[in-house]
């Protein structure tokens, strides 16, 4: 292992940021935030977290935002790699949990084949919190006995077959194939009126909820878009729990 420059041992904290609010953020990921030195941080992770860092905390930003320019894993590899030898305390800083979709396993094997200190932090994971924030269960003792949690960026990848039997679908990542989602399960006899929701910038100030069924979803939520607006980023749950969500909501 390379000496630090300074002296001290560096760390890296891998940091799960929560579905966005910093109302949602942890205490132990707030208590990294206010000792960071160097975040390293991707592009859906809000900006309001940045305001608990010290004022001579430095940034970098790696991107990691569907559709859009990124910073390629293994040069983030090497980035925290990098820190940790000068001796910063480092935080990668990551959208919902590190170990849900968080691609954590890359950044922690680098850092173990370098021989540099780490730590994850959970944080509360948006397939979770963003169903519960728009008043869906994601399990009920009639509507549904479990749920399954997937990414949805490339349908072609997914088991079709298998989903089609789950009572409950919770989908990041698929704003951009929602019409192929909605598609692929109609073709393997999922009912036209099985419930859907779409939650978008789940606990932000502009989130946005739209229910439909998966045969007139699609056009529901186009009709609420701007032209050239996109859909994400989202939470899509599908499902007979969906249609829970009219009485769970609070009394206006």
């Amino acid at each position: 292992m390379v000496e630090p420059q300074d002296g001290k041992p560096g760390c890296v904290f891998l940091v799960g940021a929560g579905p966005g609010s910093l109302d949602y953020l942890t205490q132990q990921g707030r208590f990294c935030l206010e000792q960071c030195e160097v975040l390293v941080y991707d592009a859906l992770t809000d900006e309001s977290l940045r305001g608990l860092l010290p004022p001579a905390c430095e940034l970098r930003n790696v991107g990691k935002r569907g559709g859009a320019p990124s910073t390629p894993q293994a040069e983030i590899n090497q980035i925290l790699v990098d820190l940790a030898q000068q001796g910063k305390q480092v935080v990668r800083l990551k959208s919902g949990d590190p170990f849900v979709f968080g691609r954590a396993t890359a950044e922690i094997q680098a850092l173990k084949a370098a021989g540099c200190a780490f730590e994850v932090v959970p944080g509360l994971s948006s397939a979770l919190v963003a169903p519960l924030l728009a008043g869906i269960p994601l399990t009920d003792p009639v509507m549904g006995n479990g749920f399954g949690v997937f990414t949805a960026h490339d349908v072609d990848a997914l088991n079709w077959e298998a989903l089609v039997q789950l009572p409950t679908l919770v989908l990041l990542m698929g704003g951009r194939n929602l019409e192929a989602i909605c598609q692929r399960l109609l073709r393997r006899e999922r009912s036209p009126f099985t419930p859907i929701a779409i939650i978008r910038w789940a606990s932000q100030p502009q989130q946005q909820v739209w229910t439909g069924t998966l045969s007139d979803i699609t056009e529901r939520v186009r009709s609420h878009l701007d032209s050239g607006q996109k859909l994400s980023p989202c939470i899509i749950v599908i499902g007979e729990v969906v249609s829970l969500r009219e009485f769970l909501q609070p009394d206006s």
